[in-house]
């Protein structure tokens, strides 16, 4: 197994990862905090990742902040994350901007505040003529949200005579979806020990990898990172192919 990620060819390397951020809760349980500690523990990890994507060349780095369902957490917590979520994007776009990485929010922002909004619209500003690494932060995402919200713009486009009904097929849902102009995603990383996709990137993870660590998240670090890429470089894509003539067992 390669540890440095420098003998690793471009196809051995994932265009688009996916990373379910997990455990920053446990985290902090497990040294007698508060959740929100954990959280905050968390951001450092999220700098390591970008710092590895850009590294490695990554094309794609989504990274899921705050799920649709998280509305459901404490209100105390919920909170908390607002404004830690309003510091990070106060406190980090500009180090983004001088890395050359492009900034997108993916999910259903309408719900967040003003003040909150705001931010949003200054970050993706700044950063929307970058060509470096797409950092995709999914806040208030959901998967399901994700599909409905494109056969609703498929939908209107029918009813507008733009399209037809006959036009609404995988293609048009993919053009409508969130990051339809970006690359696949490739790998899924999830830590926390858990093994379920918790309604993450459905449609845009139909062939992708996954990868699952023990490591709770505010420990994620580019070690952790290689490990997952180094095991993505021994897959064997088939997309839905029949396994190679040496797997079958033939001549």
């Amino acid at each position: 197994m390669n540890s440095s990620g420098e003998n690793l060819s471009d196809s051995m390397i994932p265009k688009h990862v996916a990373i379910i951020m997990d455990g920053n809760g446990r985290w902090a349980k497990q040294r007698g905090k508060l959740r929100i500690t954990g959280h905050k523990a968390g951001v450092e990890s999220v700098r390591n990742s970008v710092r590895f994507a850009v590294k490695n060349k990554i094309s794609s780095l989504t990274l899921y902040a705050f799920s649709s369902e998280n509305w459901r957490r404490p209100e105390k917590e919920v909170s908390s994350l607002m404004e830690l979520f309003v510091f990070a994007l106060d406190n980090e776009v500009k180090n983004l901007h001088k890395n050359n990485v492009k900034l997108k929010i993916i999910g259903d922002v309408s719900r967040f505040s003003e003040r909150l909004r705001k931010r949003i619209d200054k970050a993706e500003a700044l950063t929307q003529n970058n060509t470096g690494l797409k950092l995709n932060i999914a806040a208030n995402y959901g998967g399901r949200w994700d599909i409905s919200n494109s056969v609703k713009q498929v939908f209107a486009k029918v009813q507008s005579g733009e399209l037809s009904i006959d036009d609404i097929n995988e293609e048009s849902i993919d053009n409508h979806i969130c990051m339809h102009d970006q690359e696949n995603v490739d790998l899924v990383i999830r830590t926390g020990g858990e093994h379920r996709i918790s309604n993450f990137l459905l449609w845009q993870v139909a062939y992708a990898e996954f990868y699952f660590t023990n490591v709770l998240w505010p420990d994620f670090d580019e070690m952790v990172f290689q490990s997952a890429v180094d095991a993505f470089s021994q897959r064997e894509r088939r997309y839905g192919g029949a396994e190679s003539d040496d797997e079958l067992g033939k001549e």
